[in-house]
């Protein structure tokens, strides 16, 4: 009886004590004074210095140009801080590296090559696993071992534009693409051990099938046309099948399809609801449906890549594509209304057409219908140019193509399978007089964080100034993030509107599907009229029901420049709406316009989600 009494006391005891150290530590949690932002900001730097080390050092600038020497607050005086950012650095720099030699180790070469990247831009050498020519030629032999030609084709021509090719890596890729029987995937590496004078040194055989040309019967034979089987629709009171048609052609003798996106969309849209199988078709309506997987896709580029089991008697190369001249005859291989392998012949109308998110496209006349889309444009020499995916049904000749050598650059990120992820600063350009200038910077991305200003003028790239002849710079700005990865560091200089030049060190985020739809759910209307409507505005001036504000800037070619608006004209913004699943908004508007002696009318401008003039 006396030990029962003892144990509760001791226990009764145990329980007080750890009540009362609980109490004091909560007393002197509470009297504790309390953290202070920058306190906070720290902490979560010093999280990703393990976690994610390219995060920790896009957090670290973003510290500097709140607390810096030059800020409003500065704490560039306080030598604790000071050295614990210094740590931080080079912490986070170590991880880098210790990241990327992993990456090697493992054979990562993709991610390898991204962290490289990160390091050279910080003016840091990988020294253990080579530069990243070097990483990316490994990885380009390794797919070429295992049998994957497609991303090892790919591979070694990115290789080869980082860093030319010895003679013998050339010789290597030049004798499987002949064994594939890829034409003109031969005839490019042939033109590299031409370039460098070792041509004498190639087999007579390798040399003679490189220089050939596949005829239009053997191409057709790489076209198919896509079946997706939707299932039935009510049309009229009455349940109509719902078919999808579009074309692919194979780029691979294991049976890799590219195809557009918008064929396929329902297998992958997670927002549709419906029956959806995806089919392909190698003759006519009387041949078997042989079915396709979605293996990879890119909605941005209204791309996609399928898988079927079957060996194709054709193969379509990616490695040699070319951009083609206005004027320049070319061929439209597909299935119109399913009318299998039809060839229709055209030319080149035009270029550096404006209507993808990312990059610009080929106008052309070649007749072109539904069925069409995902089909193969190709030149008289063979080669392919473009991927058909849109035409104007009531305007014919009004047909457009995504560029190959853009496709050659989207395929990697669709090959490693799912939704490809673009990189994404967070910024709506527009290009004028000075250079592309940043109209737009979206809330909660990359630029908003490191207080990029909006009126400031991109200058370089990753050290390197992009030009581009007169409409074309803002693709060209795309062009240098579009093989990049997110998560990978860039290097971004700006000129503001003073003069002065200002560096950032931004960490690359996965782009959104359409970037100014998320940005409008979270900005205000005012702002969001810059990106999608062109109209930059001003504070407000003076006062009224409906707030008014004056026109800061009207954006060449946008929807409110062909509306007549200019600058200084008052306006006040009455209604803002976003259709979602149309894609596009509608502002409307009063405004006083200069031009026709501040007389007040009201407007309604609509325009589309999906503004190409992002970066």
């Amino acid at each position: 009886m006396i030990n029962s009494a003892v144990k509760i006391l001791f226990i009764f005891s145990l329980a007080l004590f750890l009540a009362s150290c609980h109490t004091q530590e909560s007393a002197e949690r509470k009297l504790a004074p309390p953290k202070s932002v920058k306190d906070f900001r720290l902490d979560d730097i010093s999280r990703y210095v393990t976690e994610d080390p390219a995060r920790a050092i896009h957090l670290l600038e973003v510290y500097e140009i709140i607390y810096g020497p030059a800020s409003v607050y500065p704490d560039g005086a306080n030598p604790d801080v000071r050295n614990r950012l210094t740590n931080f650095r080079e912490d986070a720099i170590s991880g880098l590296k210790a990241a990327q030699i992993k990456a090697a180790t493992e054979k990562r070469w993709t991610d390898a090559a991204s962290l490289a990247r990160s390091l050279a831009r910080l003016g840091i050498q990988v020294e253990s696993t080579g530069e990243e020519p070097d990483i990316v030629l490994e990885y380009a032999k390794d797919q070429l071992s295992e049998g994957n030609n497609l991303p090892a084709f790919l591979a070694a021509v990115r290789a080869h534009n980082l860093k030319p090719l010895v003679l013998d890596d050339a010789l290597v890729f030049l004798e499987k693409a002949v064994g594939v029987k890829q034409r003109r995937t031969a005839a490019f590496f042939l033109s590299v051990i031409d370039d460098m004078g070792e041509s004498g040194k190639v087999p007579s055989e390798l040399k003679t099938y490189a220089q050939g040309n596949d005829s239009a019967a053997d191409m057709i034979k790489g076209v198919a046309t896509v079946w997706v089987d939707r299932g039935m629709r009510i049309q009229q009171g009455r349940g109509v099948p719902d078919i999808v048609l579009g074309s692919a052609f194979f780029v691979d003798a294991s049976g890799i399809l590219v195809t557009n996106y918008h064929v396929i969309s329902s297998e992958v849209d997670t927002t549709y609801r419906g029956y959806s199988r995806a089919y392909i078709r190698m003759g006519d309506s009387s041949s078997p449906r042989i079915p396709v997987k979605v293996i990879g896709w890119d909605k941005a580029m209204d791309l996609a890549l399928l898988k079927a089991e079957i060996v194709p008697e054709y193969v379509y190369s990616v490695a040699d594509s070319i951009m083609p001249k206005v004027g320049e005859i070319v061929y439209a291989i597909g299935s119109p209304v399913g009318l299998e392998k039809t060839v229709t012949q055209g030319i080149v109308s035009a270029l550096g057409r404006r209507l993808l998110q990312i990059g610009d496209v080929i106008q052309i006349d070649a007749a072109v219908n539904v069925g069409n889309s995902g089909g193969p444009v190709v030149d008289m020499a063979g080669r392919l140019v473009g991927i058909v995916f849109a035409g104007i049904e009531r305007y014919q000749g009004l047909n457009f193509a995504v560029p190959a050598e853009r496709l050659a650059a989207a395929l990697p990120a669709m090959i490693a399978g799912g939704k490809a992820e673009r990189p994404w600063l967070g910024l709506a350009l527009s290009e004028s007089p000075g250079g592309a200038e940043i109209i737009y910077v979206a809330p909660s991305t990359p630029a908003s964080e490191q207080q990029v200003r909006e009126g400031s003028i991109i200058k370089t790239i990753n050290g390197e100034k992009v030009s581009a002849p007169q409409g074309a710079l803002i693709p060209a700005l795309q062009d240098r993030l579009f093989p990049l990865s997110p998560g990978e560091l860039v290097i971004m200089e700006v000129e503001d509107h003073e003069g002065k030049l200002k560096s950032y060190t931004l960490r690359l985020v996965s782009r959104p599907l359409v970037p100014m739809l998320e940005a409008a759910q979270k900005d205000t209307r005012e702002r969001i009229t810059g990106p999608l409507f062109g109209l930059v505005l001003a504070p407000p001036a003076g006062t009224s029901f409906f707030s008014r504000y004056q026109v800061k800037k009207v954006v060449r070619g946008s929807i409110a420049d062909v509306a007549g608006l200019s600058e200084s004209d008052p306006v006040s913004i009455r209604g803002f709406r976003i259709f979602e699943d149309d894609g596009y908004a509608l502002l409307d508007i009063d405004v006083k316009k200069r031009r026709m002696g501040y007389l007040e009318a009201s407007m309604r401008l609509p325009a589309l989600l999906d503004t190409p003039d992002t970066l």
